[in-house]
């Protein structure tokens, strides 16, 4: 039977040589010079090898050391972040989620406080983008996106529909009585150029040629369309807090499906405990959101 591992042993060593001298290895491990030295040549022994050069002001690494080196000091680097996960007895676990920035800031943020309270001990880390991410590059274990779905490589589930509509600050609002007014505005775009050509169609609109300025983002753009900028065409429900605060006005009962937003996750890992939870719970959050929003539907 295998022995077991010697850690002190261990321990002393990549003290030792960081700092190259087993007095100052000893004070940051609290022990004794005569332990230290003592630990390292037990390791030396069991080895059969030198580690070190014991040269008259302190010490030197053979290639022997050197190879063990960063080894030693990435496996305690790694248990040690593992050990402080458990934070006042309980294991906290990292969960990194990548975000498109219209749904992070419209729809996620305000309800962040109730994923915590239910999960206290999920350290959620957030990363926004522009829509163009790589899981496994970035080391996400899911991310929430705007599109069809169906990407290679990912399992994709629905949370919300994602309808796009007009929107304007007050002012340029009132200059647009009906959908042919909005031929005399600046018309904001995103990199998907077809989505006004399909809000046309829908108005029962002629196309003509846009010449606004094009964002990649529906947040930047719509903040843009705040400061009077021009009209954007947005997720409608993304933006609900600006309506509310009548800093937008959503001119026209028009909207148009471009895409919906998705919660992702490679299809090569399985669903960590984390994973789990954020998993279920927001697509209950987007369920009952769906759900409050068809009732006020119905009553109206």
């Amino acid at each position: 039977m295998r022995s077991s591992l010697p850690l002190n042993a261990l321990r002393a060593f990549e003290a030792s040589a960081r700092h190259l001298n087993f007095t100052r290895a000893a004070l940051e491990l609290n022990v004794t010079q005569a332990a230290v030295s003592q630990q390292v040549r037990m390791l030396e022994e069991r080895l059969g090898t030198t580690l070190f050069k014991r040269l008259p002001r302190g010490l030197g690494m053979t290639d022997e050391g050197r190879a063990l080196l960063p080894v030693l000091t990435d496996a305690f680097g790694r248990i040690e972040a593992v050990l402080k996960q458990f934070e006042g007895g309980h294991f906290h676990e990292v969960l990194t989620v990548g975000v498109v920035g219209t749904f992070a800031v419209g729809w996620l943020m305000p309800r962040l406080k109730l994923f915590r309270e239910a999960h206290p001990f999920v350290a959620l880390r957030l990363l926004t983008n522009n829509n163009l991410v790589d899981l496994a590059a970035e080391g996400l274990d899911c991310a929430i996106r705007f599109g069809e779905g169906g990407w290679p490589a990912t399992n994709d589930v629905l949370l919300l529909e994602a309808p796009l509509a007009a929107l304007c600050a007050p002012d340029v609002a009132q200059r647009l009585l009906a959908p042919p007014d909005l031929s005399r505005e600046t018309l904001l775009r995103s990199y998907r150029v077809e989505e006004w050509n399909s809000w046309f169609e829908a108005a029962e609109l002629a196309p003509w040629m846009i010449n606004g300025p094009i964002f990649d983002s529906s947040r930047l753009m719509v903040e843009a369309a705040m400061q009077s900028a021009g009209v954007a065409l947005a997720p409608r429900r993304m933006f609900v807090r600006e309506l509310q605060a009548g800093l937008l006005v959503c001119p026209f009962d028009i909207e148009i499906k471009a895409g919906s937003y998705w919660l992702t996750w490679l299809k090569s890992r399985s669903m960590s405990p984390a994973m789990q939870l954020f998993y279920k719970w927001i697509l209950k959050e987007a369920a009952d959101e769906t759900a409050i929003q068809a009732v006020d539907v119905d009553v109206d």
